[in-house]
């Protein structure tokens, strides 16, 4: 008998109280999840599951687990709802965005798949088929899986998005600007397209031009990281070292926790011969972001490094 049942069951039998105490049970779990009481709602579902294996109490479940950050116990109810309803697109969907978190590509591209034999026309199941490509470094296919995602909904921002990062990245630089120029069309000041511009006219040899739209980001958006990161790692590719370094400066003013730019100011002073400085900048960058570390080679020219996508 579950943890609930002294308040429910009174002197009847467990199976004489089993709906009641099911619903009771569920709507309590609803309730506790949408004021963020997670852990109260996953207890509640949990009782109310061991009597039911309901579709929605299940999902709810896997919701709350996924919020808690149990996400194989989120899985594996996923995966126990496909098998009950195996006719149901969006959990496959569900299950396929639950991978992609556990960066399981393969498991999120087998998901993705499912959902599109059950339903070809959901434009973003494409895109998430995409991110599962990208994951298996197969780049033809993502493109693939965004195609057929922006005919279905040509107003699909992020699919052209990440379709001209992975052209860009396949070297395919007049795919990518038709793409970027699209972004722009659609909306002149966003800021993600205007920055992969202007890393094409820097690459084309119109730096002018790339500094002009650095600055423009910049005064959209003062607090643009990645903006302060492309205006210093060009400065750094021409060995314009101070200037670099007072970019980083910028951007830690902004965000003192930003490591990738104590890494890019670390390559910056080391190019300049500051080694001090330079070993102070990448202990701080890798101690914010451990996973940057493989990454720290003591090389300063690396702008077409930043400039692709990894896959």
């Amino acid at each position: 008998m579950g943890i609930f049942s002294s308040l429910f069951g009174g002197n009847k039998t467990p199976e004489e109280n089993k709906a009641k105490n099911f619903d009771i049970l569920k709507y309590d779990g609803i309730r506790a999840m949408n004021i963020g009481k997670l852990t109260y709602a996953i207890k509640c579902f949990e009782e109310a599951t061991a009597i039911q294996e309901d579709i929605e109490t299940l999902q709810h479940q896997a919701n709350c687990y996924t919020r808690v950050n149990r996400l194989d116990d989120a899985r594996t109810l996923l995966v126990r709802i496909t098998e009950l309803a195996p006719e149901q697109p969006l959990t496959f969907h569900a299950l396929a965005s639950l991978c992609y978190i556990q960066e399981d590509y393969k498991g999120m591209d087998e998901a993705c798949q499912k959902a599109l034999a059950l339903d070809a026309d959901n434009a973003s199941t494409y895109f998430l088929a995409a991110k599962a490509a990208i994951g298996l470094s197969n780049g033809i296919q993502a493109i693939a899986m965004l195609t057929k995602a922006i005919v279905l909904n040509d107003q699909f921002t992020e699919a052209y998005q990440l379709r001209a990062e992975v052209l860009w990245a396949m070297r395919q630089p007049k795919d990518a600007e038709a793409d970027v120029d699209k972004l722009l069309e659609m909306n002149p000041e966003d800021e993600s397209a205007l920055l992969m511009k202007a890393e094409m006219l820097i690459v084309g040899g119109n730096e002018e031009e790339a500094v002009q739209l650095m600055g423009e980001v910049l005064a959209l958006n003062p607090f643009c990281e990645k903006a302060y990161l492309l205006k210093g790692n060009y400065l750094l590719a021409k060995k314009e070292y101070d200037a670099a370094i007072s970019v980083y400066d910028e951007a830690l003013e902004i965000n003192p926790n930003f490591a990738q730019a104590y890494h890019e100011r670390g390559r910056a002073k080391l190019a300049k011969g500051d080694k001090q400085g330079s070993m102070e900048d990448m202990k701080l960058a890798i101690e914010m972001a451990p996973e940057q570390g493989a990454a720290i080679t003591g090389e300063y020219n690396n702008f077409e490094q930043q400039k692709n996508i990894p896959f």
